[in-house]
């Protein structure tokens, strides 16, 4: 077991690796008969269906492509548009101004209950939206007490994930899993608390596989 829901099994026949979220189940292998026999082992055992090839799991979208796999939430991103009554709304080029200031002098939300229910949402986002995890990430210091600002902030956020709805992650196979990151801090950047700003990002073999951006 390499993680709390990730199983791999390595023998002489090949590889398996199992992944499980409650009843939900993504298997892959190193052979197509490997994976064959090991579902039949798992339906003799426990009663369950086959979906087939993989296309949808947990709200993401797997593409199979010329040269690799395109992971999305296309669906879901427009889902949380509807949500928010901004299907309509004009597309952004940029989920926050590059001047924008955040303070706490503003007039408090009256519900923010509707803003914090769409932050979590982005944040589900952010597993295949790379390019949302700064804006994501720097609205949620608001989350304990939202303003109308904030509040227009997530709707900024939200015009920019409809003008990039497809956008996601793209994985190709590589002959080498060559590991590299980079990283970068904006030291003492924010103008309220003075606290740092930190952002990285790792690849292995050419695909983008970690990042973050927070304070």
């Amino acid at each position: 077991m390499a993680d709390p829901s990730l199983f791999i099994s390595h023998t002489n026949s090949g590889s398996i690796i199992l992944l499980l979220y409650v009843d939900d189940i993504l298997i892959t292998g190193s052979s197509t008969t490997l994976v064959s026999n090991f579902i039949n082992l798992l339906q003799f055992e426990f009663s369950m269906k086959d979906l087939g090839p993989l296309h949808h799991f947990l709200g993401i979208e797997i593409l199979p492509t010329d040269d690799g796999l395109h992971l999305s939430q296309s669906h879901y991103a427009l889902t949380i548009l509807e949500r928010a009554n901004m299907i309509d709304y004009k597309p952004m080029s940029t989920p926050l101004e590059s001047k924008t200031k955040f303070t706490s002098n503003h007039t408090l939300l009256e519900d923010p209950s509707h803003f914090r229910g769409l932050f979590g949402a982005l944040q589900y986002l952010t597993l295949t939206r790379p390019d949302l995890s700064y804006s994501v990430n720097y609205v949620s210091q608001f989350m304990h007490a939202p303003t109308i600002m904030h509040f227009k902030m997530v709707r900024r956020i939200l015009r920019y994930v409809k003008g990039t709805i497809n956008v996601g992650l793209h994985f190709t196979s590589n002959t080498t899993l060559d590991l590299f990151a980079f990283s970068d801090a904006y030291w003492a950047g924010c103008p309220t608390t003075r606290r740092s700003t930190t952002g990285y990002c790792t690849f292995l073999g050419g695909n983008l596989i970690s990042w973050c951006a927070k304070k």
